[in-house]
């Protein structure tokens, strides 16, 4: 699970500070406040490591990818190109990780895992982004850990391996400089040539790229609903960052089992996508189908009510259609992924928004095989229905406070800011910015105002009529 996020110099953010990421972390924020950028940040990430080229430091995207972030230029600062964008993360790996020194035989076992970079341009110049440095911090429980860092160490950028805690040891007759990183995170493939001991250390980039492997996006602009839907026996990786995939996913883990805290069964995949969704009170019954035997067209049905009749998922309320991937995808998500969702709220009753709450809480407590999920949520809400349905199940003790982050961002002179609102054990948030949900209060003042205005003005042009009658 990812448990910080710093990011420096990225589009409105000159930087964020150390943001602690929990199970259930939302953000809040008025509009162009930078919240969305921050889950496209990752995902930026993400379409790095996957990407093909070793050779291209960060990949903004492009119309193949989830998110396009245009050019390295804009994803700097104010466009500064003298700028240079940092940022770091920490994580907790599902299993502790071992590093091997094969030269000594010491074991470092960590719990816990930092990585931080810097990229900008080469030269200072709008040519092509470069890696300037990037660092892995290791520690665990017993041992303090140690720290790997490539960074040039001289103007002609070649790397060096700089370490703390660990003894990088060179083979002889090898003691040329390093090439610069492969994207923004890997050991060039030369530190297995150069140093005796340098092979294990690429473990460490492999768990990050095991980590951002593990995040999946779902944006706020989701697919229409289809009465026909094609599955041919894939396994997509995720719904689509348009939901476009959600009944692939959902048919792909028809043979998985899901055990919902408090419960002794669990409960099959479509089963149990169909039982929250009668609990989102959405619907009252929920069932997929193929078209005619042999085909691969499948056509999904509903009933809203149990007297209505059943019908295609296109010709009921436009809510169902839009919350259907953001329900498949928290419980298709492998364990001890993260997901990132943006505005899960759209197009649904306040009364449906509160409960999408219990649904995340109900994701990251769900267990699979045996063993906690723990599936991470990263949300961005405009939902008010939504963060007091959280701060009820903390003050009920059926969520801890801790599980929880949220965010205000708001846009400030030179950038955006964001502020971390404070959530005690009763569920009060104890910080709550000017202006977080709009001023309801004015607008209750005012309307009883109005109200008073209007019968003063009733009573006064009721009165002359009196006299006149009398």
């Amino acid at each position: 699970m990812i448990t910080g996020l710093q990011i420096k110099n990225f589009k409105g953010w000159k930087d964020t500070g150390l943001l602690r990421l929990a199970p259930i972390t939302v953000f809040f924020g008025t509009n162009s406040s930078g919240k969305s950028s921050l889950g496209q940040f990752l995902m930026m990430l993400k379409q790095t490591a996957s990407s093909p080229d070793r050779n291209r430091v960060l990949h903004p995207g492009d119309d193949k990818t989830p998110v396009d972030l245009g050019t390295f230029d804009d994803l700097l600062n104010q466009h500064d190109q003298s700028r240079e964008l940092d940022f770091a993360l920490e994580w907790e790996p599902a299993e502790p990780l071992e590093i091997k020194d094969v030269l000594t035989g010491s074991v470092f076992s960590g719990t816990r895992i930092r990585f931080s970079a810097t990229v900008g341009f080469a030269n200072g110049k709008g040519l092509r982004a470069v890696c300037r440095r990037f660092e892995y911090r290791f520690s665990g429980k017993k041992d303090s850990g140690f720290s790997i860092a490539m960074a040039p160490d001289d103007q002609a950028g070649k790397y060096q391996l700089k370490t703390e805690g660990f003894e990088g040891v060179r083979k002889k007759g090898r003691g040329w400089p390093l090439p610069q990183p492969t994207r923004f995170f890997g050991f060039p493939d030369e530190l297995s040539l150069y140093y005796q001991n340098g092979e294990t250390l690429n473990d460490l980039a492999f768990a990050l790229q095991s980590l951002l492997g593990g995040l999946s996006y779902l944006g706020p602009l989701r697919e229409e609903p289809r009465r026909h839907y094609a599955w041919a026996g894939e396994t997509p990786e995720d719904v689509g960052s348009r939901g476009e995939r959600w009944l692939s996913a959902l048919l792909a883990a028809t043979d998985r089992k899901i055990r919902m805290h408090g419960r002794r069964a669990g409960m099959e995949f479509e089963a149990l996508i169909a039982a929250w969704l009668q609990e989102l009170g959405l619907i009252h019954s929920f069932a997929v189908a193929p078209v005619a035997k042999g085909l691969r067209e499948y056509r999904v049905r509903v009933k809203v009510t149990q007297a209505s009749p059943e019908v295609s998922i296109p010709d009921v309320g436009f809510g169902v259609s839009q919350v259907l991937p953001v329900v498949v995808q928290s419980f298709y998500s492998p364990p001890h992924s993260t997901v990132m969702i943006e505005q899960p709220e759209l197009h649904l009753h306040p009364a449906v928004q509160q409960n999408l709450a219990d649904l995340f809480i109900a994701a990251v407590k769900a267990r699979e095989t045996g063993k906690d999920r723990n599936v991470q949520f990263l949300v961005e809400s405009h939902s008010e229905h939504f963060l007091r349905r959280l701060q009820r199940r903390i003050a009920e003790q059926e969520l801890a406070k801790e599980d929880v982050a949220v965010y205000f961002c708001d846009p400030v002179a030179g950038g955006n800011a964001i502020q971390p609102l404070e959530v005690d054990l009763y569920g009060n948030i104890t910080n709550w910015p000017i202006g977080f949900f709009g001023d309801q209060m004015t607008d209750i003042a005012e309307m009883q105002k109005a109200g008073i205005r209007r019968r003063k003005e009733a009573a006064a042009v009721r009165a002359p009529a009196k006299e006149t009658a009398q």
